[in-house]
Order: C-alpha cells, then sequence, then structure tokens
C-alpha cells in the first residue's frame, strides 16, 4: 500500500514558490528521506502532508486519507516531530509523555504499558524522572520521538530530527528509527544531512521547492556524471577558492579539510589542478578517486541544472 501519495502539490506564498509541483509516493514500512538545503522547501512539504497547511494546488493522501477533505483522520495516523518539538521543560519525561498521550486521547487502559515500552525503547527508562529541560540534545531528541509513537501512528513524519545533535546521538537516533520499521511503521524524514540519507530506502532530491531527482541512494549516484577526485592539500580553502575560480567544468568543494573535484576526464583535470596550486604555493598532500557521496551528486546536479545542462 502507498501509504503517502502526492499528486502535483504545491504551495505559493505571494510570489514565492515553496513547494513545486511535487509528486511522489511512499511504501509501506519505507524510510523514505526527503533531502535539501536549507529553504529548499523541506519543511512546508511537510506542514502540507501532516495537514497543517493547505495546498495552493494539487493534493496528497496519508494512508488513504486525503490531508484536506479528511485531516482529522489524517491526524489520527500520524506521528509528527517538528524541527524544535514541543517539549516542556519543566515536566519530567514520564510527564511530557503523558501529556502527548492526552492530547491524542491515548486510552487509559494500557497507557502505562505502552509509555514503559517506549521509555525503554528510547534507552530513556533511568531518566523518567528527570525534567526535560535538564536532558541532553539527544535525550531530548529520543524524548521527542517517544511522545510522537505514545498513540502509535503508522506513518512517522520527522523534520530534520538530528540537527543541532552530535555525531553518536545521531547513530543512535537511527538505530531507533530502523527498529520502528522492523515494527511496519512509515518513516519521511527531511534532512540537510546527506550521509544520513543514505540510511534511507529511497531519497528525494530538493532544491528551490521542486524535486531533482526520486530513487535510492544507489540509483541517485548513477546521476554524477565522471569522476570524484579527493585532495589533501595545505590550504583547503584558499585551494577551494583559487580552482573554483580558474577551473570551468569543474565541481570543486571543501568536505572539513579536503577538496573534492568532479569531472568526467579527472585525470587530465589534476594536471591543471596541479599547476593551479603549486603555482601558487599549495601543496597537494594526498590524492584518490573516491565514489561519490550525495553530497557530490546533489552539487554536480545543481551545478548542471544551473548551467542548462
Amino acid at each position: 500500500m502507498k501509504m503517502i501519495k502526492t499528486n502535483s502539490l504545491t504551495k505559493s506564498f505571494d510570489d514565492l514558490v515553496a513547494v513545486d509541483g511535487i509528486t511522489v509516493s511512499v511504501d509501506d514500512g519505507e524510510i523514505f528521506g526527503l533531502v535539501g538545503p536549507d529553504g529548499a522547501g523541506k519543511t512546508t512539504t511537510i506542514r502540507l502532508l501532516t495537514s497543517i497547511m493547505e495546498p495552493t494546488s494539487g493534493d496528497a493522501h496519508i494512508a488513504g486519507f486525503h490531508t484536506v477533505t479528511e485531516a482529522e483522520k489524517v491526524k489520527e495516523q500520524i506521528g509528527y516531530m517538528s524541527q524544535k518539538f514541543g517539549l516542556y521543560a519543566d515536566l519530567t519525561v514520564s510527564e511530557n509523555i503523558a501529556f502527548y498521550a492526552d492530547i491524542y486521547d491515548v486510552p487509559r487502559s494500557g497507557r502505562a504499558e505502552r509509555t514503559e515500552k517506549l521509555l525503554s525503547f528510547s534507552n530513556l527508562t533511568p531518566f523518567k524522572n528527570r525534567l526535560a529541560g535538564n536532558l541532553s540534545g539527544g535525550m531530548k531528541q529520543k524524548l521527542g520521538l517517544a511522545c510522537a509513537l505514545i498513540h502509535t501512528p503508522r506513518v512517522l513524519f520527522l523534520d530534520e530530527p538530528t540537527n543541532g545533535v552530535d555525531p553518536v546521538s545521531r547513530r543512535e537516533f537511527w538505530r531507533l528509527l530502523y527498529q520502528l520499521v522492523r515494527e511496519k511503521v512509515t518513516i519521511f524524514v527531511s534532512t540537510a544531512y546527506l550521509d544520513e540519507a543514505e540510511r534511507c530506502n529511497r531519497v528525494a532530491l530538493i532544491h528551490r521547492g521542486r524535486l531533482l531527482s526520486v530513487g535510492t541512494p544507489d540509483e541517485a549516484k548513477k546521476l554524477m556524471r565522471g569522476t570524484v577526485m579527493e585532495l589533501r592539500v595545505s590550504e583547503p580553502r584558499n585551494a577551494k577558492d583559487l580552482l573554483q575560480k580558474k577551473l570551468k567544468n569543474v565541481s570543486v568543494d571543501i568536505f572539513g579539510d579536503r577538496i573534492h573535484l568532479a569531472a568526467e576526464e579527472i585525470e587530465e583535470v589534476f594536471g591543471q589542478v596541479s599547476d593551479i596550486l603549486s603555482s601558487n604555493g599549495i601543496t597537494i598532500e594526498t590524492k584518490r578517486t573516491i565514489e561519490p557521496s550525495l553530497e557530490d551528486v546533489f552539487i554536480s546536479v545543481l551545478k548542471r541544472k544551473n548551467n542548462g545542462r
């Protein structure tokens, strides 16, 4: 069954088209990633799918229910964790979960068992009497997830759930998501972290409200033209600026202390790179060809689009 289905979903704010004709479907039990930079339209898309906002045109169905004409039924089927989930700092972990159980009209019978299961699932049992305001960032995210799951939703919407969370907590959070998938929960997650997108079953790359591609992470990587070479250099930021100015038809970006070059004739390009850097006193320490990341792909697709290729 298609748990999420959209048809030319569009949302405009005056002259700004925030979501531009999105058509996509998500299967039952799938982790689907909506991937793009800030301002790409990720949050607006999720607000449309969760019946918080009505589209300008087009439509969407969640678990078979129309997001506008059957909005209340949609809300019964979903859990939603926004970028800044509304936890109450002066309530304990258990009290926050109880509050959301009341909001979702979770029956009293079985509520205690459900709460204990969620506390155990999220490794929050030892902290159930701690004030939410005293939790770490990663623990707050897990509490937000537990609150969003208290009513046993069929579809879970997560809007950049690990933004600003440390890498260890991010991995732990994704471990919890994989457990939910085993329980046949469909997950729709937006993220600006392209390494996280590779954990999804399928991903949609979005930019300025438009989908650039939809497919598995491996299928997305096939959109990459040419080869990616990774360089370690003595002055990475200066090197990036120089190469971007001097080279045409070559993707040049910085990843931490490394430079990624993407081109169809990468060895020929490297000769030019070596000349440019050495003449400016920048040393190449190591070089190697690598498999493109989704970030490399995203940058490459955007540059082709901007160049009309």
